[in-house]
């Protein structure tokens, strides 16, 4: 019997669980280096989590310019609701609000450009009043 040139300290029974390839013709096997597949799982996991966030924030922002509308239209109705007007608005014509020195507010028909020389109030806003008899702000001081 022939004696085997390879110690038998070198050898394995289960060479299939060797972290290196046994043989020529095995497949090449590469340790993992745990720490860069880590950082570049972590590196991941971040910019994904900033992308989502920053959709959030635009969101949140969104939301907090539409509940500013929302409160510059309720503003601008409670004036309008209490300025003094001389004629029934009709929906989806357009308003004219201004401002007396005294305080109080009027509703016209007329533009600011359509006053003669002088403007006799302060002029707030341009309105339309819809179809749910709410107003639109069209243009604003």
């Amino acid at each position: 019997m022939k004696k085997n040139p390879i110690d038998k300290d070198k050898i394995t029974e289960t060479p299939h669980i060797l972290p290196y390839a046994h043989t020529l013709g095995s497949a090449i096997i590469k340790p993992i280096d745990k720490g860069r597949t880590k950082g570049l799982a972590m590196s991941a996991m971040y910019e994904q989590s900033e992308s989502s966030l920053n959709l959030i924030k635009e969101q949140i922002e969104l939301l907090a310019r539409q509940a500013q509308e929302i409160h510059e239209r309720i503003d601008i109705s409670e004036k309008i609701y209490e300025a003094d007007c001389s004629f029934k608005p009709i929906i989806g014509m357009i308003y004219y609000l201004y401002e007396k020195k005294d305080t109080s507010w009027v509703l016209s028909m007329i533009s600011p450009t359509e006053w003669a020389d002088s403007l006799p109030f302060t002029y707030i806003a341009s309105i339309k009043l819809l179809s749910d008899h709410t107003w639109k702000i069209l243009d604003k001081v």
